[in-house]
């Protein structure tokens, strides 16, 4: 399976995302270089493009078949496909609070750490349903690592689309993701636009 490798605050600041969007604290000691050069337009489509690709952890191949999906769906093309991205299973646990990045929720999930609805899941691309009830299973409530990304997310807000009962650990969907609940700056008609040519 192809993995990104790249280091996460490099690849931040090339793309002009803060790295607590990713769920990292650290800042870079960089200095950002200026442009020199004003980006064309299609540079300007592709950067977005790569940026949310960068933030939701995924390649060219799956983004392409969402954005497929997205303007079959009726509404605005741009907003379907980041409702789609929202709604995998891996970034509902994110946003839940149950992993500290994408990254590590992604693996929580292949290791088989999360239920939905009562049974375990493995796949990170499984796009959850309203009403859907994501827990974290109970051997590995006991683990340390999970008490510490627990005790480490006590604080972290969770979006009005989802409901999070801290006490059980149980997080379930109410709603899906509408615009205003994208936590970062994202041009996603440009996505289309590029895409669309």
């Amino acid at each position: 399976m192809a993995r990104n490798m790249q280091p996460i605050l490099k690849r931040c600041r090339t793309l002009g995302i803060e790295p607590s969007v990713m769920g990292i604290n650290k800042t870079s000691n960089r200095n950002p270089k200026p442009m020199k050069r004003k980006q064309s337009e299609y540079g300007r489509q592709l950067t977005e493009k790569q940026k949310v690709k960068f933030i939701y952890g995924m390649l060219e191949k799956q983004f392409r078949k969402y954005y497929e999906i997205a303007i079959k769906m009726p509404g605005i093309a741009g907003e379907n496909l980041l409702q789609i991205l929202e709604s995998r299973l891996d970034n509902v646990v994110f946003r839940l609070g149950l992993a500290n990045t994408r990254r590590e929720s992604r693996q929580l999930v292949n290791h088989g750490h999360i239920l939905v609805n009562g049974k375990r899941l493995d796949i990170p691309s499984y796009r959850v349903k309203i009403g859907d009830v994501i827990t974290i299973k109970e051997r590995s409530k006991g683990s340390e690592r999970i008490k510490q990304i627990i005790e480490d997310n006590a604080s972290r807000v969770v979006p009005k689309w989802l409901d999070m009962d801290k006490n059980t650990l149980t997080g379930k969907v109410i709603a899906f993701a509408q615009r205003d609940d994208i936590d970062f700056e994202v041009e996603e008609h440009l996505i289309v636009e590029l895409y669309s040519k």
